[in-house]
């Protein structure tokens, strides 16, 4: 009964990291790319998403649960994990360890980003371009949201091979070697537009 627990829990783990986390994650990349035209396009992209039909229904079932569960569910996933990188250092292992690394790191990133976004929203703060400029003005601060985001981005395109293994869709050889160009082409196009907005703040 234990065993078909966490065999549940683990393909759940699996789904929703790439659904519906893992399109959350490419959409507010999206969003946040148009700080690359400006102020104001960036702005008229955020209005429009918050001025979405219920909006905070979809927040809380579709992406601030999930995310929970995730995290929560991947956080035990990583403490109870044996890293053997030191003994047999593949490709594959390196990969295992950096996904539960960034994990963890993704966690505590997302934590601060909804208490300087969401929750200073809440609090009555506009969430537009000055307030992500007056965030990243600190240059620790923006350090640290570009390592974030690297890792929130590594963390999704490797995650993404490992549910196509998980889920039956890359079983041969072959297939995942293609999958591992493939989510490594995902990395680099995120990573790249998550770090260019970033950087359209300062």
């Amino acid at each position: 009964m234990a065993g078909n627990r966490e065999f549940f829990f683990r393909k759940l783990h699996s789904l929703l990291g790439v659904i519906p986390v893992g399109l959350f994650l490419i959409v507010h990349l999206a969003v946040n790319y148009f700080a690359t035209y400006g102020a104001d396009t960036y702005n008229q992209a955020v209005k429009f998403m918050e001025g979405l039909p219920l909006r905070l229904a979809m927040e809380i079932f579709i992406i601030y649960l999930p995310i929970l569960f995730h995290a929560i569910y991947g956080l035990y996933i990583a403490f109870q994990a044996k890293h053997n990188t030191s003994a047999y250092g593949y490709f594959r292992n390196w990969m295992f360890r950096l996904q539960r690394s960034t994990g963890v790191f993704t966690v505590i990133f997302i934590a601060w980003h909804v208490w300087e976004t969401r929750i200073a929203a809440a609090l009555g703060q506009p969430v537009n371009f000055d307030m992500m400029v007056n965030i990243v003005a600190n240059p620790y601060v923006l350090a640290f949201y570009i390592v974030g985001i690297v890792a929130a981005t590594f963390h999704f395109a490797n995650g993404l091979w490992s549910f196509f293994v998980t889920w039956g869709i890359t079983i041969t050889p072959r297939s995942q070697l293609i999958s591992t160009y493939a989510t490594l082409g995902v990395f680099a196009v995120l990573t790249f537009m998550g770090v260019r907005s970033i950087l359209a703040f300062i």
